[in-house]
């Protein structure tokens, strides 16, 4: 280890960055923020220096460098353009015996700045040695996003309290499983979902027990998308590290799943038509298991658990039980396939609402109301239908949508094997069967499905010629 990690309290402590550009400018944001009391020293300041000058947050020396500047401070920043002045600094600094950071410099520093992340008092600080501070950068901004935004309020509350909880729990032990109930039990789930005063109230609580808090188990309904694991959103992607069980469907990804905590449980409950079925009431049971066994379960839905996923009958039921849980939308397949497509699912000229509709329930199926789904100037994005199309194209036809109507059918939608065939709705059921196209695949049908054959970008185009008079290049122009 040839850095030695500080944390170094400045506030109200005397500090000098000498340079008025941009990267001084960083710095100084960054010391204002640690507290403490900045003095800019360069011949001009750049606007945003000036800016804050002018308001009093900054005192600033007007003038070329001078050696009595480091009288009196705690530690120097030089961030001038001239490697020789730096350097004059840096030895200027070495002799008053002060911490100097040269930017970009790490020869001529006796400390470095490091990449930080910050969720005071949480602060998680990362350095290369300044051997390559764009990659701790990077390490930054992955680490960055496997940090709950509610530790930052936990950590607060926990600060307020310290001395009851060392009161409270003088023995170590108890002590530390005391904190560990608080990271992962109602505290923590409260203020992930906005109720500071509930969560306090739940600390005191427990505070007042005579015995110790038990951890109680909880669900979290999370979307996984539709397939490829960059669109998770960061919620989801913290869920599965935290996760001690993980019932997923069966249509997650593999590339998603790698992504969980190594050693949580995974139980497939899939759904798919001819395949394995697992029942509702199965997967209900599982979920008050394991919830009940103290667990922190993750049912992991493709798509979005409120989008056809049947979440909201999970949800009741976990309610009824007394389950705590929580939802994480995520990036249903209307939205996903579409965009990877090129497709518009609304057009200022051509489609100014939006339908989505399942084929997957036959008893649902026959109670569409079809007069309002063939009306034009609407985009349908249809789940589960492609078992369906032949009926879903007889009744479109029958109640009034033209033939020529654009289509684009899409199979594994956002993953490397997504094919998007493009063509008319007269021609839809023969197309995909000549195509072979399998479930699972999302269908749009509007004017704005023409644009799929210009704007598609991503896996393989089944480009077939359309007979409708709206082009994807006449979206273009009236975009």
């Amino acid at each position: 280890m040839q850095l030695y990690p500080l944390f170094a309290d400045l506030t109200d402590r005397p500090v000098l960055v000498v340079g008025g550009g941009d990267v001084a400018a960083r710095k100084v944001a960054m010391l204002l923020r640690a507290g403490a009391k900045v003095t800019v020293g360069a011949p001009m300041l750049g606007p945003e220096l000036r800016e804050i000058a002018r308001r009093g947050r900054v005192a600033y020396r007007a003038g070329a460098y001078q050696s009595s500047w480091l009288d009196g401070v705690w530690l120097v920043i030089a961030a001038t353009r001239s490697r020789p002045l730096n350097a004059r600094i840096a030895a200027d600094g070495h002799v008053r015996q002060r911490l100097v950071n040269v930017v970009d410099d790490p020869a001529l520093s006796s400390f470095q700045v490091p990449a930080v992340i910050d969720r005071s008092p949480l602060l998680v600080a990362i350095s290369s040695s300044g051997a390559a501070p764009v990659l701790a950068r990077r390490l930054r901004e992955r680490i960055e996003s496997l940090i709950d935004p509610a530790l930052a309020p936990l950590l607060q509350l926990a600060q307020r309290y310290r001395a009851r909880i060392r009161a409270r729990y003088a023995d170590l032990g108890s002590r530390r499983r005391f904190y560990d109930w608080l990271h992962d039990g109602p505290v923590t789930a409260l203020l992930r979902a906005s109720h500071p005063l509930r969560a306090e109230k739940q600390l005191i609580a427990a505070l007042s027990e005579n015995s110790e808090p038990t951890s109680q188990g909880s669900v979290v309904l999370v979307g996984a998308g539709p397939g490829d694991p960059g669109l998770l959103t960061l919620r989801a992607l913290r869920a599965l590290n935290e996760a001690d069980v993980i019932l997923h469907d069966e249509l997650i990804s593999p590339q998603v799943l790698d992504l969980a905590r190594r050693d949580a449980v995974q139980i497939a409950v899939g759904k798919r038509g001819g395949g394995i079925h697992t029942a509702q009431d199965t997967i209900h049971l599982l979920l008050l298991e394991h919830a009940q066994a103290g667990r922190c379960v993750v049912r992991l839905k493709g798509g979005d658990p409120f989008v056809f996923g049947r979440g909201g009958e999970e949800l009741e039921y976990l309610r009824a039980h007394g389950i705590a849980y929580e939802v994480v939308p995520g990036i249903t397949a209307a939205l996903a396939c579409a965009a990877y497509s090129g497709v518009p699912l609304t057009h200022r000229d051509h489609a100014q609402s939006v339908r989505l509709v399942t084929a997957h329930c036959q008893h649902s199926f026959n109670t569409l109301d079809w007069a309002e789904l063939a009306r034009e100037r609407q985009t349908l994005a249809v789940y589960m239908g492609v078992s369906k199309l032949d009926e879903l194209t007889r009744q479109l036809l029958a109640h009034g949508r033209a033939a020529d109507t654009p289509f684009a059918l899409i199979e594994n939608g956002s993953l490397p094997s997504q094919r998007t065939l493009t063509g008319t709705l007269g021609d839809l059921p023969a197309l995909a069967a000549q195509h072979a196209i399998r479930a699972p695949a999302l269908l749009i049908l509007g004017e704005v499905a023409a644009s799929a054959a210009a704007s598609h970008w991503y896996g393989e185009l089944l480009d077939l010629p359309t007979r409708h008079p709206v082009t994807a290049n006449a979206l273009a122009d009236a975009a």
